[in-house]
């Protein structure tokens, strides 16, 4: 629920409206005391008109402010078209979640919503009954403070939609999001227990998926406890970040009694079971980049094949784009943790979550990108760059074959649809090996324009 909540764009700008209402009836209260208390208002500083002034005031807050939030959302809306057509749709999450766009629709909200609650507060002689006329001069003031930081705030808003809708701002905000992600993943270790255990032998029983989704989150906690009271051991299917179709597998379970065990007499089946990892396993519309470390790499991959399409052709975007990914990248094969062993209290494994591994992760940033790379060299000199900065950070043996098979597509689709020279396209291999063995020579860089 929280990561849905920091993933909408409505939860700051409606506890903004609520914060409005709020003082929108408490300081005229506040102001109806200091009124009484002396023959005028003892604060010197705040509006001094009459009620006819302070309804117009008012209104006129309350009509400008409501006409430039419709402008804040139809740039907003504007901003969210143009980053899914000429980047990526996945793109359009880390808009959304943006605070400083979050930040500026509540101000806007919120003084709109405090100028009409005031406004109701607001009495003229002629339209009461037994009582005398009412202007809450100090939460005048206040609406007029918060009109001119409304104003700042959409002077900010707009230089900072300038900002963002440049696509090295775009591919910053998801590199570190990437980054965030891995660094919570990784905060408590690589995981729990003592080490790798061997699953029970056989083929296990099929536990199928009650609805579709993409894999958000596991609780592990969960899980390991469904497991304990049915007396199973669990493999899960999905890793997180990939999609789940209702009526396939969800996960596999052994049989595993011990006389270890702590069975609490809730075993009710193969149903009970797997409704129990069900509930484990959080299942989400979309991929999110709460606990998803493959996604931040997804993002950046989308945005180099759309600027590879036909229809933009935008080379040096992608360029941009294989940078963040080979950061990106060699960060997770560096210290991305391996499946999750799960055990329970008594030190006997229970679960076995996957995680994404180093060669699917390079699959990732890979396959599709060189599948439309054909004729583009400055693409495909980056593409060599990256296979070689990801050989030097990844530890030795891990994915040398990979990397090595991977290079030769490269070579080989230079070969065919660009004038890379040959003793370059060679250089790329030698380069390649060097860095495999952790050698980086102090050569010159490449003084080709780039």
């Amino acid at each position: 629920m929280r990561a849905r909540l920091r993933g909408a764009l409505w939860p700051i700008p409606a506890v903004g409206v609520l914060l409005a209402v709020g003082a929108g009836i408490g300081l005229p209260a506040l102001d109806g005391l200091l009124e009484r208390r002396d023959s005028g208002h003892p604060l010197s500083f705040v509006f001094g008109g009459g009620p006819a002034a302070a309804r117009d005031v008012l209104a006129a807050m309350a009509g400008s402010l409501i006409s430039v939030t419709g402008l804040v959302f139809s740039l907003t809306v504007v901003a969210l078209q143009l980053g899914s057509s000429q980047y990526s749709p996945r793109l359009l999450q880390t808009f959304v979640t943006d605070r400083a766009v979050q930040l500026t629709l509540a101000s806007l909200t919120a003084t709109f919503v405090y100028a009409l609650t005031v406004l109701r507060t607001v009495r003229t002689e002629d339209a009461t009954s037994g009582e005398t006329a009412f202007v809450p001069r100090l939460s005048v003031t206040v609406a007029y403070a918060l009109t001119l930081a409304s104003v700042v705030a959409l002077l900010l808003f707009l230089g900072h939609l300038a900002r963002m809708l440049r696509v090295e701002t775009m591919l910053r905000d998801v590199h570190d999001e990437g980054t965030a992600t891995l660094e919570r993943e990784l905060a408590g270790g690589d995981g729990p227990g003592p080490g790798r255990t061997a699953l029970p032998a056989g083929p296990g029983t099929v536990l199928p998926s009650p609805s579709s989704g993409f894999v958000v989150g596991v609780d592990e906690a969960g899980l390991v406890d469904a497991a304990r009271r049915h007396g199973a051991v669990l493999l899960l299917v999905p890793r997180v970040g990939d999609a789940v179709v209702g009526g396939t597998p969800l996960a596999h379970a052994w049989p595993a009694r011990r006389s270890g065990d702590t069975d609490d007499g809730t075993d009710d089946g193969v149903g009970g079971l797997a409704a129990d990892v069900a509930r484990a396993v959080d299942l989400g519309f979309e991929r999110s980049p709460d606990r998803d470390v493959a996604y931040g790499l997804r993002k950046v991959v989308d945005v180099a094949l759309r600027a590879l399409s036909p229809g933009i052709n935008d080379p040096t975007t992608a360029v941009h784009a294989l940078s963040h990914a080979s950061a990106l990248l060699g960060d997770l094969v560096t210290r991305s943790p391996a499946d999750r062993h799960l055990p329970d209290d008594a030190g006997l494994l229970r679960a076995v979550v996957p995680q994404w591994s180093p060669a699917a992760l390079l699959d990732l940033v890979m396959e599709e990108p060189l599948a439309v790379a054909s004729g583009q060299p400055a693409v495909l000199r980056r593409m060599a760059a990256l296979l070689r900065e990801v050989a030097f950070r990844t530890p030795g043996g891990l994915l040398d074959d990979r990397l090595r098979g991977y290079l030769s597509a490269v070579v080989e689709v230079a070969a065919e649809s660009t004038r890379i020279p040959a003793g370059e396209r060679q250089a790329w291999s030698t380069r390649l090996e060097q860095a495999l063995a952790g050698v980086w020579p102090a050569d010159l860089p490449d003084r080709r324009a780039g």
